[in-house]
């Protein structure tokens, strides 16, 4: 049942992405999910297909697709294993078309190609351990000499964190609240910066997420991205675009639980016949179809507006607000839907319902997007 029409271009990518994922990495996914960890020749592979680089334009490496196939690609992705989603997710959505959107023409030379060929990896670094919803708030600070900043401080929950070669931090370099915060492009090899892996997390395990630790982190004042005192205005132009990554990964969960669900329910019998016959069973299957679908066009609605460089803030809220919480509910249908089976990793629901549930978590909980929706729909602000 498609939503609308496809340019042959954009099924071109969308089946390159699925015939990659299906050779790659959906046979691995569940060892890496055990291990906590995945083989990091996958990186390579996602820079040979073009994937690093996948939205950003081909002057720097990029593979220039509109945004459109660039959520294809993501909800592939997903489907497949959201950990290695969130690594083009990351490196593209967050740091990439933050670099180009920011960056002077110089700053995009010398740190776009890397992140595209997958030489380097690019994380962002705004959360703290004192600071998640209230990003304003953030603590690190950046101090000047001479030319240079000197960072202290740390940052919590990075994905890519300990891979990444190059590191957006947001730091506190003037007044407290939203004007005093400047961003930094930090190579993460500089001396005094450090990642420490955080395990033991309920869902993504086998992406690379690490707590950052900047002790008197010496960084050049040509790297500061968009000019002192304008981090707050980068941070949440990177969410605008990130939540239409993450919201696209999300329809990915939501496609691959009803995929699993309707293979499942064919197969499986009970009282003589396929449980896929069951009118119960059927509205389970049926919440996720529609939920799955109304999700899609609403991350492709944000994309569209992207494309046209038009404002889409709260076009980007909602359609990560909406997928993030259909996944959920997708994953957590799709182990009723297989019973018993759906509750160990012998197939995908567990992984997809654990996977899941950080998406209306990080880049904005869902609460923070409503509070964003509210604002755009009643003309006032909840926030302080």
């Amino acid at each position: 049942m498609p939503d609308f029409e496809l340019t042959p271009e954009q099924e071109l990518v969308r089946a390159s992405a699925r015939e990659l994922c299906e050779r790659e990495i959906v046979p691995y996914a569940r060892e890496w999910d055990r291990a906590e960890t995945m083989d990091r020749a996958i990186v390579d592979k996602l820079a040979d297909a073009g994937f690093l680089g996948a939205s950003l334009p081909e002057e720097y490496g990029g593979a220039g697709l509109d945004t459109i196939s660039y959520c294809l690609l993501m909800e592939e992705l997903g489907r497949a294993d959201s950990s290695v989603r969130g690594i083009v997710s990351v490196n593209v959505g967050l740091v990439g078309k933050t670099i180009l959107a920011w960056g002077t023409e110089e700053q995009k030379r010398d740190w776009l190609p890397p992140l595209c060929s997958g030489e380097g990896l690019g994380c962002y670094g705004l959360t703290e351990p004192g600071s998640g919803s209230d990003p304003a708030s953030l603590s690190l600070r950046a101090e000047r000499d001479g030319d240079d900043w000197v960072l202290t401080g740390s940052k919590l929950f990075i994905t890519l964190g300990s891979w990444a070669s190059l590191a957006l931090v947001f730091a506190r370099t003037g007044e407290s609240g939203p004007r005093g915060i400047t961003c930094f492009a930090v190579p993460t090899s500089s001396d005094g910066f450090a990642a420490q892996p955080i395990k033991g997390k309920l869902g993504l395990r086998a992406q690379d997420t690490a707590e950052l630790v900047l002790d008197g982190v010496r960084v050049p004042g040509g790297n500061v991205l968009g000019g002192e005192g304008q981090g707050f205005k980068v941070a949440m132009s990177a969410l605008d675009n990130g939540r239409i990554s993450l919201g696209a990964g999300c329809v990915g969960i939501a496609q691959g639980c009803l995929d699993a669900c309707v293979d499942y329910a064919r197969e499986r019998t009970q009282f003589g016949r396929p449980i896929a016959s069951f009118q119960l069973v059927q509205e389970l299957i049926a919440d996720i179809g529609v939920e799955s679908r109304a999700a899609r066009l609403l991350v492709w609605q944000a994309a569209a507006l992207a494309d046209r460089g038009e404002r889409h803030t709260v076009e980007s809220s909602v359609a990560k607000y909406y997928a993030s919480e259909a996944a959920v509910r997708a994953a957590n249908a799709a182990v009723q839907v297989h019973g018993g089976y759906g509750y160990i990793d012998e197939y995908p629901a567990g992984k997809y319902l654990r996977d899941a549930r950080v998406t209306t978590l990080y880049e904005g909980t869902s609460q923070i997007q409503k509070l964003i929706i509210g604002r755009a729909l009643t003309g006032e602000s909840a926030f302080v």
